[in-house]
């Protein structure tokens, strides 16, 4: 599958330029990220969430994850990962599993994570499994208007959590 249309189109109207990168199909930002031989915070991943009835979009670095009761309390409720059934209703003209951070495009509020705010270029999913596009941060700012906060934190590799299992029997 090819970027959606209207992404596309979305760019192209707002004059915003970005490189469109080719890889093999993943589910994941970090393998992603992997692919491209960058560090998992240089690419920015898309997490579709539901707080009550609406939708939103958390954008952080491929190798952090949400601290939901943070982003909860920023949001003002209750936040949980969004059903896939209504993941692919409101994202209808993606792949399944290929959320692209445009919110603006599906009517969707976006929540940047401070540890992405001030890299000079982000590395983005288009709505499908084998393409992301770079583009400079703050033309991505500009286009979609997200609501920049902390909410994210790093996860921890399979070694390090190796280590601090180690470090408890240990004890």
């Amino acid at each position: 599958m090819l970027m959606p249309k209207r992404l596309e189109s979305h760019l192209d109207q707002n004059q915003i330029p970005y490189s469109l990168i080719l890889h093999r199909p993943t589910f994941s930002a970090q393998v992603t990220a992997s692919l491209m031989h960058v560090p998992g915070k240089e690419v920015a991943k898309a997490v579709a969430l539901r707080a009550g009835g609406k939708v939103l979009l958390a954008i952080l670095p491929a190798s952090y994850h949400v601290n939901f009761d943070k982003l909860s309390a920023i949001v003002g409720g209750n936040v949980q990962l969004l059903e896939p059934e209504r993941c692919n209703e409101t994202f209808h003209d993606c792949e399944a599993g290929a959320i692209p951070p445009f919110g603006e495009l599906y009517g969707v509020p976006v929540y940047l994570d401070e540890a992405l705010a001030e890299d000079a270029e982000i590395v983005l999913g288009t709505g499908t499994l084998s393409e992301s596009l770079r583009m400079g941060n703050g033309d991505f700012m500009r286009l979609v208007k997200p609501k920049i906060c902390s909410f994210a934190e790093k996860a921890w590799s399979a070694s390090r959590l190796r280590e601090a299992l180690a470090r408890g029997a240990r004890r």
